[in-house]
């Protein structure tokens, strides 16, 4: 990075956050302190009015604004492709949020730049996973979900899992405080406050289904930050599974999530995987037909074994 670039970057560091040190500046664009120093004189003395605080760093004047700027080429394509994805994967209120943010962005591109990010997004797609009837409801529940967080209150909901709880039911109604949204792997899940187990709980929201919003309101916990938060590891079941070759790349491709670990050798691909209960790798297993061969553990070859009879008596 040249030095031009360096200055309109920490004064764009400067807008962005209340105070930064040298030292923080320094490690962010690698150089040093004492050239971060004449940096900062450099802008000062090109107008913008940069406050310094001995010990504690530097801060813009309040009020302060940088102009827009103009963006590379580069830097459109990928403002743009994060308007795309969000219109594919929010709700509709961010929807509309996206496609107005779109037009703002290309409005402050020059033609060439506007037409060169146009014929490469055209060269790019995003394909939005599940059946629309799947995405509308995961939508609808996330546009209320969203709006309760930001006021505080707690909601109600049906939900419906794969797998079986204690009492061997797919169902339950839930009561939660809701923490944060995440996106895994495609898909939304809610990270809340479950009133019913006492504990933190994560829920998909294409599950939820006849969802309230309640008045009572909650309080995050002063300790709790989703963007640090880590869900404890609970998957204690291991599992070995023995895939014949001609299946190898399709399973390294599936990218499934309780895989842990994948060992190919002369008798074919070895995949080991972590689950809380056994059930739910059944349906996975079985969709591989005569394909896969489960090696441990015994619980989950018999299990195999009784689900392939039971289809075999309905043939």
């Amino acid at each position: 990075m040249n030095k031009t670039d360096r200055l309109l970057a920490i004064v764009l560091e400067l807008q962005g956050r209340k105070v930064v040190r040298a030292e923080d500046l320094a490690a962010l664009f690698e150089t040093s302190v004492r050239t971060i120093y004449r940096d900062i004189q450099a802008i000062s003395e090109a107008g913008v009015p940069i406050i310094g605080t001995t010990g504690t760093g530097y801060s813009l004047m309040e009020g302060y604004f940088l102009p827009p700027i103009s963006f590379t080429i580069e830097e459109a394509v990928t403002l743009l492709i994060g308007t795309d994805f969000i219109e594919h994967r929010f709700d509709n209120d961010y929807r509309d949020r996206a496609k107005a943010a779109r037009r703002k962005i290309e409005a402050t591109l020059s033609d060439g730049v506007r037409n060169e990010s146009s014929r490469i997004r055209k060269a790019l797609r995003l394909l939005a996973p599940g059946k629309q009837a799947a995405l509308s409801n995961e939508r609808d529940n996330l546009d209320k979900i969203r709006r309760v967080i930001l006021d505080g209150r707690k909601i109600r909901f049906h939900y419906s899992k794969k797998s079986t709880d204690s009492t061997g039911s797919h169902h339950s109604d839930r009561t939660v405080a809701p923490y944060g949204l995440v996106l895994v792997e495609g898909s939304w899940m809610l990270v809340a406050y479950c009133d019913l187990r006492h504990d933190i709980r994560h829920f998909r929201l294409a599950r939820m289904s006849e969802l309230v919003e309640l008045e009572e309101r909650f309080e995050l916990p002063v300790h709790f930050d989703l963007r640090e938060y880590t869900p404890r590891d609970d998957r204690h079941l291991r599992v070995l599974l023995r895939f014949n070759h001609d299946l190898a790349d399709k399973v390294k491709e599936s990218n499934y999530h309780y895989i842990e670990e994948m060992i190919e050798h002369q008798a074919g691909l070895d995949v080991v995987l972590r689950v809380r209960q056994l059930d739910e790798l059944l349906q996975w297993v079985l969709g591989w037909g005569a394909g896969v061969i489960v090696l441990e553990p015994e619980l989950f070859r018999n299990k195999i074994r009784e689900e392939a009879l039971k289809i075999s008596e309905r043939y």
